[in-house]
């Protein structure tokens, strides 16, 4: 099975869904999951179990993103930071009286909105690649096939780019509510000044966004499966959020309550995951703030305290995130897989797949060496 297609994608090609008399006794299970529809207890434990039948590949993957955009990122923050050295004094440090002049302020402000911009770009492409390697690895962990750390990163490398323009289409599409009120409140608030009318309307947002709030969740979960489509499907990212619709529609309801009890259970995870660092992060942060403000210049020793406490925070951060980002891709492809078993027959594509291309064997016991066959003159064959 390549990395870039999956039986019967694109809704063609293995007719119909299955027809499933109630739920089998036992499903076959060449994977993680058994192939028929998969109930919430289903998707929790087929997640936790490719994650950890694939720890390592995710681990690595991840600490190859973090490895590429942290230096990028910190090669933007340089580069920003010198072209706009000159303008920090006169805006930090005017002289006593006095305003910042506009020819200093506006190259900060163009500095940070390009400094945000790249970041937010750069942190979408880092995310990108982690949310394509997680339905990459389901793909295989489905199926029970082996594969390679290196086949697995270039195919979600590969299709990162396109991941990243799904997720984006997805965001910029359900959060277009939230824009559209902004866009309507902002106006209206500063042409009201700062009167009556302006307080009410400020009291009004609330109201407004809890409006825009169901229409954007709505569309959220339309779009949700659209990573997983582009994955399994190759497929670019309009066709991932088309796929996504068609594959959500009818049954949306139960795909949010998955969403929604599958996010709580990444969210709880991962700040149990943070605990144990934040814990011993700031127990070791206090006495070297302590040391820092009673002998007024830092000690070498409170300096590499403070740095051990950022350091343990930073990496309990990072550990939680990544889990959590892990886990809510992989159950969403998970979601994915569920929902062409129902209604496309992927369990079938799937056992039919493997009958045609059976998964290699396991190496056999060692035992005694089998006996050549003897030719006519009773000398063993060769």
């Amino acid at each position: 099975m390549t990395q870039n297609g999956w039986p019967g994608a694109h809704g063609g090609g293995w007719g119909g869904a299955p027809q499933w008399g109630g739920r089998p006794p036992a499903a076959p299970q060449p994977g993680v999951i058994p192939l028929r529809p998969l109930s919430l207890g289903d998707i929790i434990t087929g997640s936790f179990a490719a994650i950890r039948g694939h720890w390592k590949t995710l681990a690595g993957g991840a600490l190859a993103v973090l490895a590429v955009v942290l230096p990028v990122m910190a090669l933007v923050v340089g580069i920003a930071a010198a072209s706009v050295h000159d303008h920090f004094d006169p805006v930090f440090h005017p002289p006593f009286g006095e305003d910042p002049a506009s020819e200093h302020v506006v190259p900060l402000v163009v500095a940070a909105v390009v400094v945000f911009v790249l970041f937010m770009a750069i942190g979408v492409l880092g995310m990108a690649v982690i949310a394509a390697l997680c339905p990459a690895v389901l793909k295989e962990a489905v199926t029970g096939r082996p594969t390679t750390f290196r086949t697995l990163w270039r195919a979600s490398v590969r299709r990162a780019p396109a991941v990243a323009g799904a997720m984006f289409l997805s965001g910029l599409i359900a959060g277009s509510p939230v824009f559209v009120v902004l866009a309507v409140w902002l106006p209206l608030v500063f042409s009201a000044g700062s009167g009556e009318d302006a307080l009410a309307l400020m009291g009004f947002l609330p109201l407004l966004m809890l409006a825009a709030a169901p229409l954007a969740v709505w569309l959220g979960i339309r779009f949700g499966l659209a990573p997983a489509v582009v994955v399994m499907e190759g497929a670019g990212p309009v066709t991932g959020l088309r796929r996504s619709t068609a594959l959500v529609r009818g049954d949306w309801w139960r795909i949010f309550g998955y969403t929604i009890v599958i996010s709580m259970l990444a969210g709880a995870i991962a700040y149990a995951i943070e605990i144990p660092f934040n814990l011993i992060g700031t127990f070791a942060m206090v006495p070297s703030l302590q040391g820092m403000s009673d002998h007024g210049t830092p000690a070498a020793g409170s300096i590499a305290a403070l740095v051990f406490a950022v350091v343990l925070l930073f990496l309990g951060g990072a550990a939680g995130q990544v889990f959590q980002i892990a886990f809510s891709h992989m159950a969403s492809a998970m979601l994915y897989v569920d929902q062409r078993i129902r209604r496309e027959g992927l369990a079938e594509a799937i056992l039919a797949d493997l009958a045609v291309a059976p998964a290699p064997a396991a190496p056999a016991t060692a035992g005694p060496a089998p006996t050549a066959p003897r030719s006519a003159d009773g000398a063993g064959g060769a």
